[in-house]
């Protein structure tokens, strides 16, 4: 243990968030270890500890002091009216890096088609206090139930509509229900305590988490790519590659040409590969970004 930076507790969501975390944390330069059964992780850092925990419980313990810091989802923030700092969003989830949506949903031939059409009605749902604030905004009055799971299969026979959470919405098709409205948008957050906020060393030790963390996800969907060029062709490329506006130019031996390299979103690769080639580019290589810091 340091002796200058006092152990910061930190609470990691167990469950479906449990493995695109710890890549997240490896990938951040802070890997993460444990057995199969334990609740306990093993960090490489000495001035951190921490728990496994449901991510709908680490906001509560977070806002009581039990962890310094942990990611969890902003609806349980919500949900559990937490008292928190809100570090930095962390835009990822199971499947995807897109913000996820919890919705009204109700059977695709139900009569409800506003929120107000709910009014009296059944609703179950997970998210049990968000959804009662969010009629009672809307002043309509229904019995919302907590679902422990499978909420989908629950209409129409068991409520007249569920509140759920989507990122693309393909699992309510195929259930045949139709969204009515949205509640509020959701994704993963790196919250703090604010007492260990208040303190300067635990404070500047999770501001390098959360730092080295949205390096690591802005380096999820870019690549590093660099290539030799002729001089001749850099004004024409330039122009053809947008993405190519603020590169590193560097002199060769040769004064004829000069050394390119830039950061680019993968998914351009494949166009610009090609152009390249056809304005005379060589020893084009593209490799793997593990963070970017902006």
């Amino acid at each position: 243990m340091s002796t200058t930076t006092p152990y910061v507790m930190i609470g990691l969501p167990k469950g479906s968030l449990e493995e695109s975390t710890l890549g997240l944390f490896a990938k951040a330069g802070y890997p993460v270890t444990k057995s199969s059964r334990s609740y306990k992780p093993s960090f490489d850092d000495p001035a951190l500890d921490g728990r496994f925990v449901r991510a709908q419980e680490i906001s509560r313990y977070v806002e009581h002091g039990f962890f310094d810091c942990g990611l969890t989802g902003y609806d349980w923030v919500v949900e559990n009216n937490a008292d928190v700092v809100e570090v930095c969003d962390l835009i990822y989830s199971r499947a995807s890096n897109v913000q996820s949506r919890w919705v009204i949903c109700v059977p695709e031939a139900s009569s409800v088609q506003t929120v107000k059409d709910l009014q009296g009605k059944r609703i179950a749902t997970e998210l049990v206090e968000s959804t009662r604030r969010f009629l009672a905004s809307h002043g309509v009055t229904a019995q919302v139930e907590f679902s422990w799971g499978a909420t989908e299969v629950k209409v129409p026979d068991l409520a007249d509509a569920i509140v759920d959470l989507t990122e693309t919405g393909s699992s309510i098709k195929a259930n045949k229900l139709r969204i009515v409205d949205t509640i509020l948008k959701t994704n993963t957050k790196f919250i703090a305590n604010k007492k260990a906020w208040e303190n300067p060393q635990k404070r500047a030790k999770i501001e390098a988490i959360a730092m080295l963390l949205q390096a690591a996800l802005n380096a999820s969907t870019l690549v590093g790519l660099k290539f030799n060029l002729p001089k001749s062709e850099l004004e024409v490329v330039s122009t053809k590659l947008p993405a190519l506006r603020n590169p590193t130019i560097s002199s060769l031996s040769n004064p004829e040409w000069i050394a390119i390299e830039t950061i680019i979103d993968h998914k351009m690769v494949r166009e610009i590969i090609p152009t390249l080639k056809a304005h005379k580019a060589e020893g084009i290589v593209e490799y793997p970004l593990n963070k970017v810091v902006y």
